[in-house]
């Protein structure tokens, strides 16, 4: 993001630029497209363009951007994305962004009232997966330059302002980071499944639980737990196994192995009382 104060520019160091954070479901999906203003190297351009790939999202707006050279950084910097997202980018200016898209201007900067009123009040990447998913408009996320982001000029000129929570004595991102965090936040508007498999399917089911804890009562008294304190071991057991949403296979194995050692230490206790010998563990 951005590390302008609040009178001047936005502003950062070097190659810094922006700043924040998901939350769950939307009514609709909003047409999310992506605007860097002034990019100062193609690098960042096209790190852009490969975050955006990552993310679903496809559409790039470029306000007076550097040249983009197909053999040059932004496309070495871009991965795949320099098949779609990047020969696809349509330079525009300020003024049609802002006459054709909601626009959500980032900084790292932001007002701390209602006084700075140009840069206060802000949502994060997480507040705008809720906030924007009853737009209805197409939605542009605008991104400032690498060393001082958008100007209060602009921002003033944007429908909504965003930050990313960081560390208060660095809150300044590099721009293509905080373009990739910001992405990351709103995935849940964009991608309809990711590469990861849903692990739900194989929670195990509460039958499964409940007999892995009747096993255990069977397993404590088999070893001769002591007695007044079977009750509370069991109610430490059941919260653990609570925490841990064990899979039906973590289960089922659990089960053998309690299964098991309960039946040798029923054996071993057969077998003592044959000999007529004391069982040690139940002392």
């Amino acid at each position: 993001m951005s590390e302008e104060r609040p009178n001047g520019g936005e502003g950062a160091d070097g190659n810094d630029a922006v700043d924040g954070d998901t939350v769950d479901g939307a009514d609709a999906t909003p047409d999310i497209s992506v605007c860097v203003v002034d990019a100062g190297t193609p690098g960042n351009v096209g790190t852009i363009a490969r975050a955006m790939k990552n993310f679903g999202l496809s559409e790039l707006l470029l306000i007076d951007p550097p040249a983009i050279e197909p053999d040059g950084e932004a496309y070495g910097f871009a991965g795949h994305a320099r098949e779609d997202v990047l020969p696809g980018a349509e330079e525009i200016t300020f003024d049609e962004l802002c006459e054709r898209y909601h626009t959500v201007g980032f900084t790292a900067i932001t007002g701390e009232d209602s006084r700075k009123h140009v840069r206060f009040p802000y949502s994060t990447p997480e507040s705008l997966v809720e906030e924007l998913a009853g737009v209805d408009a197409p939605v542009a996320l605008v991104f400032g330059r690498e060393d001082k982001g958008l100007s209060n000029e602009e921002l003033s000129r944007l429908d909504q302002v965003a930050s990313i929570p960081a560390d208060p004595d660095y809150p300044v991102m590099n721009l293509g980071q905080a373009a990739t965090v910001t992405l990351y936040e709103l995935r849940q508007l964009t991608l309809e499944g990711t590469q990861l498999p849903d692990t739900e399917p194989h929670r195990a089911d509460p039958e499964q639980v409940e007999r892995f804890h009747e096993y255990w009562d069977e397993f404590l008294t088999a070893m001769g737990h002591r007695e007044h304190k079977h009750e509370k071991t069991e109610r430490m057991f059941r919260r653990l196994v609570g925490r841990a949403n064990p899979t039906d296979r973590e289960i089922t194995t659990l089960l053998g192995v309690l299964r098991r050692a309960t039946d040798q230490l029923d054996e071993r206790r057969a077998l003592l009382d044959e000999l007529d010998e004391e069982d040690t563990l139940r002392r």
